[in-house]
């Protein structure tokens, strides 16, 4: 049910392939370790990659494994001082008519929101320097101040996405919602959008 006219509205984007022109866990990685190490880890994982195309392991846990090869033991200072570089790298690949759509919003008075199956670490700096209200995205397990490997619960992905946007703005039909997509992972939460968009703008 579509909320009335005067009530709020709530503007929420996916980020990797929406807000940006490509996958940020690749490219974050890159970043982070170098191309070559990010192939020779690919090439080592690739048993697993293929499972995944071939349906034998879900997204989340290939996304998992994947994950802890790369971070697993390292240091979250470390990281989030990366992820806080990252965001001059974010500047780069965003897609000029998402941001558009994204500052229209914004001017608007519309509460904007981030809901990605990216890592929230690597997203939020960049959020906060343009003034988004709050991201949902996959969180990470840190013990003891060491990133473990693991997520702490489900990858924000698909119906997860759909949970994680009620848990911050329940009663539904007391807003109304644009929603901004371009893959199967989205498709949920643009089947609760009173407005959604896929792969466009307009």
């Amino acid at each position: 049910m579509m909320a009335d006219s005067s009530s709020k509205v709530v503007a929420v984007f996916d980020f990797d392939g929406t807000l940006t022109d490509r996958d940020t866990l690749f490219d974050f990685i890159g970043f982070y370790l170098g191309m070559p190490r990010l192939i020779a880890g690919l090439l080592l994982l690739s048993p697993m990659l293929i499972l995944f195309k071939l349906g034998f392991i879900t997204n989340d846990k290939a996304k998992e494994r994947l994950f802890s090869y790369f971070f697993s033991g390292k240091s979250e200072t470390d990281f989030n001082a990366v992820c806080a570089d990252y965001k001059n790298r974010v500047g780069n690949i965003l897609k000029p008519e998402a941001i558009e759509k994204l500052k229209y919003h914004q001017q608007e008075g519309h509460s904007v929101i981030i809901d990605s199956a990216s890592i929230a670490n690597w997203i939020a700096p960049w959020a906060e320097s343009a003034g988004i209200d709050n991201v949902i995205g996959t969180r990470i397990e840190i013990i003891d101040g060491i990133i473990t490997g693991k997520f702490v619960g489900k990858n924000c992905y698909g119906q997860e996405k759909v949970r994680r946007l009620l848990e911050l703005y329940p009663d539904r039909e007391s807003y109304r919602l644009y929603a901004y997509g371009d893959s199967n992972g989205d498709k949920p939460l643009l089947d609760i959008a009173d407005y959604p968009f896929y792969r466009k703008f307009k």
